[in-house]
């Protein structure tokens, strides 16, 4: 390979993105922290290990943020290689029965899980097909593939993702890029640990559905969005990979 491998990481700042963004950049990729807070101290602190990192804060909603977020991931390394679209709505969710939840929560959620996405990917995707590579990873969820109650609006923005990295993985793969996915089961993450309401009512029903019986820690991701990252992968697109302990097998 003739160039660093750069990497986008959304929602880098803490919890999963943070994990995912330290071990790209002990891979040896320059990544690019990007997140509503806390992106630049961050890549601060990634810089001070001597890899190389820039923060940016970042609104996924936001399709002038994301394109500001893009240029400056090109204007200070080149090019952008890799995309990990992380950043989404989960961790301050209370479980709510379906009709309760407000027609403003749905449209929130929907903004940041879904539209979040596609806007990053939009922004990202023009350096992509110059290059003619690139490879996306879909942060999802196994709350689709199971029917998990009283987060419809989570789980309904999730089923998107599945559904999106499917469809564009064939409508790019042409221009060299692969999509795919990657679908946590309930993470211990920064955001969850601050969440009493999520932690007593699914930790231990988390627990008890997983083959691999213990809680899923935010460093049991990052290996399945490294590998489909990566040229190991080179012959894999339009696929998620659900990574959760053994709870849900497809």
């Amino acid at each position: 390979m003739d160039h660093q491998e750069v990497v986008i990481v959304t929602g880098g700042s803490m919890g999963i993105g943070r994990a995912i963004a330290d071990r790209f950049a002990k891979e040896g990729a320059a990544v690019v922290i990007a997140d509503v807070a806390g992106a630049e101290t961050a890549a601060a602190e990634v810089t001070a290990t001597g890899a190389k990192a820039i923060g940016m804060a970042c609104d996924i909603s936001d399709p002038v943020s994301c394109e500001a977020m893009a240029a400056a991931a090109v204007k200070a390394f080149g090019r952008i290689d890799t995309l990990v679209n992380n950043a989404g709505l989960y961790s301050t969710l209370k479980l709510t029965e379906f009709s309760k939840i407000t027609p403003e929560e749905w449209q929130k959620v929907l903004n940041v899980n879904v539209m979040g996405q596609a806007l990053v990917t939009a922004a990202v995707l023009p350096t992509m097909q110059a290059q003619g590579a690139g490879s996306i990873v879909n942060m999802s969820s196994g709350t689709p593939f199971k029917g998990v109650p009283y987060l419809l609006h989570y789980v309904a923005s999730k089923g998107a993702i599945n559904a999106m990295t499917k469809a564009l993985a064939k409508e790019i793969g042409a221009d060299g890029i692969r999509v795919n996915g990657v679908a946590p089961g309930f993470t211990m993450s920064d955001g969850v640990k601050a969440n009493p309401h999520q932690i007593e009512k699914l930790q231990e029903i988390s627990l008890k559905s997983r083959v691999i019986a213990r809680d899923q820690l935010p460093e049991d991701v990052v290996g399945a969005v490294v590998f489909l990252a990566s040229n190991e992968a080179a012959f894999i697109t339009g696929q998620t990979l659900v990574v959760d302990g053994g709870a849900y097998f497809h």
